[in-house]
């Protein structure tokens, strides 16, 4: 068993350990030991494989266990299941003693954290993730949100859970196109902090993946909790991955739309004259070569109208992530304007 901590200011242990998902309230703080009630989260494909042994495992503990679940899919990141969420809640008697539990990936963590966040001001609840995009990326920070029609993520609160267990085991469980979302991720990581940690990724080793990808983000949520500055490191990629979720109605998986947005943004930080490097080829060459779609299909109006409403756009400027080599990137605050002309460099 590992414990990463993560001082945030309401800090919060990262369990890892293999097994954990079969014994999960042995991993629960005595602060909260029952009786209390439990209100398990999940969406209905996580609910069918993983949730029958963490709802024993609870109930044995002497813990109230209810469920609420919804469609699978970022489409369910919405303002209508977001309020069945908390009637459901409200319904059950659900009060600020009590826990959520958050079984899934990053759209169930999103939205369920959300809840969590909102409902009674605030609540607590433990994030069990069950893929490796949220393993190494939403499980650690403290995001939530659900989309709005007029872009991704547009409502959401920072709210850090209580406690992450993570249990490795359930990788081998997961089907090839979900393993590579969590693939892009952990290359965005590599691209911003650590070159060497490429070819872990190229040979698939995922507990060093797991391990390595963690403590570049501690650190960097560690120091900028809300996101306003080095944090947004972290956005590598995401810029453009996130008008091609929007723009393809969400069936573009997050993972595949980071590897497309990390491309295209390589590739207009050159262009745009932000940097002397062009790494968007080897970037190419990485992802083809981990199975993802590397051909950009998108037209120009679109990404940029999608892109006016990024939430990083403040007082008429933006953070950008421009990198310099693998392994190394910086932070470069451009105007609107700019930011049209960056965008039209990556279609040149």
């Amino acid at each position: 068993m590992k414990t990463v901590r993560v001082s945030t200011s309401r800090p919060y242990d990262i369990i890892i350990d293999k097994g954990a998902l079969s014994d999960v309230a042995n991993y629960i703080p005595e602060n909260f030991a029952p009786p209390r009630k439990i209100c398990l989260i999940s969406d209905s494909t996580v609910n069918t494989s993983y949730s029958a042994p963490i709802k024993k495992s609870l109930t044995e503990a002497g813990y109230e266990v209810f469920k609420i679940l919804f469609p699978s899919g970022e489409h369910s990141k919405n303002l209508t299941i977001y309020s069945n969420m908390l009637e459901s809640l409200a319904d059950e008697g659900f009060n600020k003693s009590d826990l959520i539990l958050v079984l899934g990936g990053g759209t169930v963590g999103d939205i369920a954290g959300f809840v969590a966040g909102t409902y009674m001001r605030g609540v607590n609840y433990i994030y069990v993730p069950t893929t490796l995009l949220s393993i190494i990326d939403s499980a650690i920070g403290g995001k939530t949100g659900i989309n709005l029609l007029g872009g991704k993520d547009l409502a959401g609160v920072f709210w850090n859970p209580s406690l992450v267990v993570v249990d490795p085991l359930v990788l081998d469980t997961l089907p090839e196109e979900t393993l590579k979302d969590g693939m892009a991720e952990a290359l965005k990581c590599a691209v911003v902090s650590d070159a060497s940690l490429v070819s872990h990724i190229q040979d698939r080793r995922y507990d060093y993946i797991i391990d390595r990808c963690l403590s570049i983000k501690r650190p960097l949520v560690e120091v900028d909790e809300f996101d306003t500055g080095l944090r947004q490191l972290l956005s590598f990629g995401h810029t453009f991955g996130n008008v091609i979720e929007k723009v393809s109605s969400y069936n573009v998986s997050h993972g595949q739309a980071v590897a497309l947005g990390m491309i295209a943004e390589a590739k207009a930080a050159f262009k745009a004259g932000y940097t002397n490097a062009d790494i968007s080829e080897e970037l190419y060459k990485i992802l083809e070569d981990l199975g993802f779609e590397t051909e950009f299909r998108y037209r120009y109006n679109d990404v940029y109208s999608q892109a006016m409403k990024d939430k990083k756009i403040r007082d008429g400027f933006m953070n950008i992530v421009v990198p310099d080599v693998i392994g190394k990137c910086s932070i470069r605050k451009i105007t609107v304007a700019e930011l049209q002309e960056y965008i039209k460099a990556a279609f040149a």
